[in-house]
């Protein structure tokens, strides 16, 4: 299960629901591989939509709208009773349970009844009960918040401070909802491996050939592993360098449990959608693994991309992380139309590397490509539209390859070695890696009986199962 979980930083104004929200989450982490809380730029993004642009003006409305009300005469506090009774409730929602003395301290320095009455009599002190609540911040927040909350002490204005304590209250019931997850997330991945195991072993029980599928497909993996390679990579004709896959896969060693099912993770990622004897095991996960699949393909075009280029632009400009992330982000805009129309793609791409190419090269003084180099370049880089393209082929293999060697060694291990041809996108490999492992992880965990129980008819019998699939 991934520990680098956090729920989403968006606060809204004062609402009742903390506690169906952390419901939600906690039920969110059933499964290790659901999708992560939203990260800053992608809620940059959310605030520049039209919903976002929307709950933006509503939260102004109802800021603007409590300034008023408290600079009216007489002052209307409906809304600031409100306020501060949702700021009290995160308060005491911060608290743990043997904090009994601050409960009660909380409770009375903002009592409801007590605000309503002081109100009423015109005499409701906003200022002083906003220090109360900055004070109790300072005493209550994770470290993380502390610049934050000292911020706050510089606020003058009485309706800003409001705003700024409850956005910061906002986050601090969120750290507490992350450390509540955080701490039940063991509880949670067990119950949800005993579950699945449980609801997959009653269907079992039921259909006595439910586990065809998956048993074939470990023996398509057995095969493959058995069968001689028909091709090396050192003998391939695009000039990357980097170790024989044949040899960096050890495809001579004995099979083994961990070897054969990790070939047979990675058949999925090559997987016919034609083909309807999918893994059974594997159904839940099947929507998943599609979508690995088309960060698989779009790793490959990437690195591809950069392969041609760094031949014809050299060591100095794509030793420039500058460059290198410019033609990431040239590449990556337009790979959106990469899968419908891969020609069209590659062509108005290969013009903008291109002329990307030139203009660098021009920038720091040195010689431009020639016309027969530009034109070699843009018909190289069109090619990497064919699947059958050697570079695009070789790229594809190795990034396999990494995949397999994370599998069977974990993700920094794997990055300390990459083939030639794949440094260049070593933090997208990294998370694609990353990614794959949580989700084989898990299954493995949850079917690796039934796993081990069919690998021991895959295996010779001369090479012993040294362990279970479950402890892989």
């Amino acid at each position: 299960m991934s520990h680098d979980f956090h729920m989403e930083e968006v606060i809204l104004p004062p609402s009742r629901c903390s506690e169906e929200r952390m419901k939600d989450s906690a039920l969110s982490r059933l499964r290790p591989f659901l999708k992560k809380g939203k990260k800053k730029e992608e809620l940059r993004l959310y605030s520049s939509c039209p919903e976002g642009k929307v709950k933006e003006t509503m939260h102004n409305d109802f800021w603007d709208h409590l300034r008023e009300q408290l600079s009216a005469t007489p002052p209307d506090f409906s809304c600031a009773l409100d306020l501060l009774n949702d700021m009290k409730e995160i308060l005491l929602s911060l608290l743990l349970p043997r904090q009994n003395r601050l409960r009660s301290e909380i409770e009375a320095a903002l009592d409801a009844d007590f605000l309503r009455q002081e109100a009423e009599r015109g005499a409701l002190d906003v200022s002083s009960l906003s220090k109360y609540i900055l004070n109790m911040m300072t005493l209550l927040c994770a470290p993380v918040r502390d610049e934050a909350v000292q911020t706050l002490e510089n606020i003058a204005d009485p309706v800003g401070l409001l705003r700024g304590i409850f956005q910061v209250l906002g986050l601090m019931k969120m750290d507490m909802v992350n450390y509540t997850i955080q701490s039940l997330q063991p509880h949670l991945q067990e119950h949800s491996i005993q579950y699945e195991r449980a609801k997959f072993q009653e269907q079992l029980d039921q259909q006595p050939g439910l586990l065809n599928h998956t048993t074939k497909w470990l023996a398509q993996a057995a095969a493959d592993l058995s069968t001689p390679p028909t091709c090396s990579d050192s003998a391939d004709s695009s000039g990357v360098a980097g170790p024989s896959l044949d040899e960096a896969a050890s495809d001579t060693e004995p099979l083994s449990p961990a070897v054969v099912l990790s070939q047979g993770f990675l058949n999925l990622l090559l997987w016919d959608p034609e083909n309807e004897e999918f893994p059974e095991t594997l159904q839940m996960d099947r929507t998943r693994l599609r979508e690995l699949e088309a960060q698989l393909q779009q790793l490959t075009v990437l690195a591809s991309v950069l392969l041609v280029a760094s031949s014809f632009s050299g060591s100095v400009l794509c030793g420039s992380p500058q460059f290198v992330d410019k033609m990431k982000r040239l590449t990556k805009a337009l790979m959106e139309e990469f899968k419908p129309k891969p020609e069209d793609a590659m062509q108005t791409l290969s013009e903008q590397v291109s002329q990307e190419i030139h203009q660098s090269l021009k920038n720091m003084g040195l010689a431009a490509l020639s016309s027969d180099s530009t034109a070699s370049l843009i018909r190289q880089l069109q090619n990497i539209a064919k699947k059958e393209n050697c570079v695009r082929t070789v790229i594809d293999q190795r990034i396999h390859l990494f995949l397999k060697c994370c599998l069977l060694l974990g993700v920094q291990r794997s990055l300390l070695d990459l083939p030639g041809g794949l440094t260049l996108i070593e933090p997208e490999l990294a998370e694609l890696g990353q990614k794959f492992i949580n989700l084989t992880h898990h299954n493995q965990q949850v079917f690796g009986p039934y796993y081990t129980e069919i690998l021991k008819t895959l295996i010779p019998p001369g090479q012993e199962l040294k362990t279970n699939v479950e402890a892989l």
